[in-house]
């Protein structure tokens, strides 16, 4: 059941620890459900790890993050190949494509590798919710600011572009990402980019930004953009989901 229009959820979330395992789905994740507008059957999500290399015990622990939620999850894996026959057939049919986070630089020579680049342009025409988190998130934009290469940040700027900005991740949590990103949106490197604190989520319909949304409290997101050679930082109030 496809989302009214191409729809993008671009987080810093998403999960919290479970009262019995060690994780269970919080609101980011059950809003991009809710997004996908699916109704009367359990909601069909395919999980993207390639970011993380495709790891079999955090696949493990997102399968019962999905019993516990009741979500009809599965797993589209690229190593050592991929898991689908014919991985644009089974994106058509999913509600969400959710994509974990850590390399984001992998991810993208990985998905191009694979042609994924261009079956995920046409997933998300088709209406079927791209979401994530931190790689999962910036994947989606112009580009952004990394860890991929080692421990000091630096720029991305070959995203796949479905949306027309750069994006910011984990703004609250770790010191070096906010001053990056001005300096990148100062120095042109960045176009506009739009940056989320750990637990909030940026809501796009086609390429609009159309609401912010999050899973905790007191956070936000920002839109960084440049006036006269210098990066200006707009905070953007949330509606908090519960």
């Amino acid at each position: 059941m496809p989302a009214g229009e191409p729809t993008i959820l671009a987080t810093s979330g998403g999960y919290k620890s479970g009262q019995r395992t060690r994780l269970e789905f919080d609101a980011l994740v059950h809003y991009a459900v809710e997004l996908s507008g699916v109704s009367g059957r359990a909601p069909r999500i395919a999980h993207l790890g390639t970011a993380s290399g495709d790891q079999r015990w955090f696949a493990a622990e997102m399968d019962q993050a999905a019993r516990i939620a009741g979500f009809d999850l599965s797993h589209l894996n690229l190593f050592t190949m991929p898991s689908q026959a014919d991985p644009e057939a089974y994106l058509m049919e999913q509600d969400v494509v959710w994509v974990h986070g850590g390399s984001v630089v992998n991810l993208l020579a990985v998905w191009r590798a694979h042609g994924l680049d261009e079956v995920l342009r046409r997933v998300w025409a088709a209406g079927v919710v791209l979401a994530g988190v931190s790689a999962g998130s910036i994947c989606w934009f112009q580009g952004g600011a990394t860890d991929s290469f080692g421990p000091e940040l630096r720029p991305v700027t070959n995203g796949l572009g479905l949306l027309p900005y750069a994006n910011g991740v984990h703004f609250d949590s770790e010191p070096g990402r906010r001053p990056l990103i001005h300096e990148l949106v100062s120095g042109g490197v960045l176009g506009e980019t739009h940056c989320t604190d750990d637990g909030v989520g940026l809501v796009y319909r086609g390429t609009e930004l159309v609401e912010v949304v999050a899973e905790v409290r007191e956070r936000a997101a920002y839109r960084v953009t440049v006036a006269g050679g210098t990066a200006v930082e707009e905070r953007l109030e949330p509606r908090f989901l519960g």
